[in-house]
């Protein structure tokens, strides 16, 4: 294979980012706005057009709220953390089962001890609050644009040689490289069998992080990296690319051919194993992530549903066009719209190989970031239509206040827990053709208000 060349040149100073492995991801029911609604109300969504509104008045975000959850009390961790040799100890017989050989398991746990700090980021949930145009802004700047270049001239043969193999476009690999770590300078200082075998026995994921210990003790049994550069995030992601202990053992390839699949040290291990991982989540050659475009005057804002897939040439037929008179991509080549920030922000066709971003962070937000900061590392240019300047992320109370407001008027919302899921967002658009709103699905200040509005308060 392929001798992985190491990234050169002086480190981009910056703030860590929002998503390191689990650590702060957004999930995707928090920033997306493609949403499924039945076919009764398609009447009402063409006759409410988008129309300008003022900015409704700021107010701030509610803070986060530690979990009550029975293994998060202060009882609960107290006892853990003293039985947390007795639990590693547990953990042989399935590590045993995995492949790790009894003398790895021994010298690997030897005097390990939990890192209870970690409790702290786990109990106390990190309220996004960020609408998703300040989120694609932050992450797609110019300096990482610039450095993104700088990193694949420095790595081209590695880039070439992942395109060629994998068939995925090595811009969207350089890209995630870029989003997850900064190029490699924000990768965690975790040790990651700490923090995974804190978390497997000690707080309220106890049985998910158990697999990941395992997973991270198999890593290092067989010797594919050193323990001393196995560290991550406080949730056990490590890498240039950021994988957890699992994905690593199913997507991680030895691309330069040393015999290990290094994805900390080795540039080329971590951007094939990276483009290993988007194959398998479907990517398709030759094919974009998606498309910038411009909906007609009275468009069906039903349409922007997720689950409502066309081939280009019926989209074509609907008045989407692409910004600029830039052509329209293959008519047989199938594609769902998404309207991130409502319909007042720009809307997008998004391909199957959107969905194969999403394989990496099940989050809207995050796969359009990708894809955006892998366009402009090729060249390209910022999306055409601007964000809405006066957006605003509800937070967690006002998205439950919102939920508990539509269930009141018979709406199915699911549960009351201040995550937008598919029940809350099909309750949104259904409330927003009752109003007379834009029926776009999107949990906003304006849905707020008018239920507010409609009961009084």
């Amino acid at each position: 294979m392929l001798a992985g060349p190491k990234l050169a040149g002086p480190k981009l100073a910056g703030a860590a980012l929002l998503c390191l492995g689990l650590a702060g991801c957004a999930s995707p029911d928090e920033v997306t706005g493609a949403l499924a609604s039945p076919s009764p109300m398609r009447a009402a969504a063409v006759a409410n057009a988008p129309s300008p509104r003022p900015a409704a008045p700021a107010r701030a975000a509610a803070p986060a709220t530690a979990s009550t959850h029975p293994e998060m009390t202060p009882q609960a961790l107290a006892r853990a953390e003293a039985n947390f040799d007795r639990c590693i100890a547990s953990l042989e017989p399935m590590a045993r089962a995995q492949g790790v050989s009894p003398a790895g398991f021994r010298r690997y746990t030897a005097g390990l001890k939990p890192d209870m700090g970690i409790m702290d980021k786990l109990q106390t949930q990190p309220e996004f609050t960020r609408t998703t145009g300040d989120y694609v802004t932050m992450l797609v700047s110019e300096t990482r644009i610039t450095r993104g270049r700088e990193a694949m001239a420095q790595n081209a043969a590695v880039f070439e040689a992942v395109g060629r193999t994998y068939g995925v476009d090595p811009y969207v690999v350089a890209a995630i490289w870029g989003i997850e770590t900064n190029y490699g300078s924000a990768r965690g200082s975790y040790p990651v069998l700490q923090a995974t075998g804190t978390l497997a026995c000690v707080g309220r994921r106890q049985p998910y992080f158990r697999d990941e210990f395992v997973a991270a003790l198999r890593i290092l049994d067989k010797g594919d990296i050193p323990e001393t550069h196995l560290r991550g995030s406080w949730a056990g992601a490590f890498g240039l690319t950021q994988f957890m202990p699992t994905a690593f053992q199913r997507d991680a390839v030895d691309f330069d051919g040393d015999g290990h699949r290094n994805v900390v040290d080795s540039v080329a291990d971590a951007m094939g194993s990276t483009a290993a991982k988007l194959k398998r989540g479907g990517w398709v050659a030759g094919r974009s992530w998606g498309y910038e475009v411009d909906l007609p005057r009275g468009f069906d804002y039903l349409l922007a549903d997720k689950k409502l897939k066309k081939p280009m040439r019926e989209w074509w037929a609907l008045g989407v066009r692409r910004p600029d008179g830039r052509a329209m991509p293959g008519g047989d080549e199938m594609a769902f719209l998404l309207l991130p920030a409502g319909a007042k922000g720009p809307a997008f066709l998004m391909t199957d190989n959107f969905k194969a971003i999403l394989s990496y962070n099940p989050a809207d937000a995050y796969a359009l970031a990708i894809g955006h900061l892998a366009d402009r590392i090729r060249g390209g240019g910022p999306f055409v239509q601007p964000w809405p300047e006066d957006a605003r992320a509800l937070s967690r109370l006002e998205r439950t206040e919102l939920q508990q407001r539509l269930a009141s008027r018979g709406y199915d919302v699911g549960t009351h827990d201040g995550a937008l899921g598919q029940k809350t967002r099909a309750a949104v658009r259904e409330y927003q053709v009752s109003a007379g709103l834009v029926p776009d699905g999107l949990a906003s200040d304006e849905v707020l208000a008018s239920l507010r509005g409609r009961d009084g308060t």
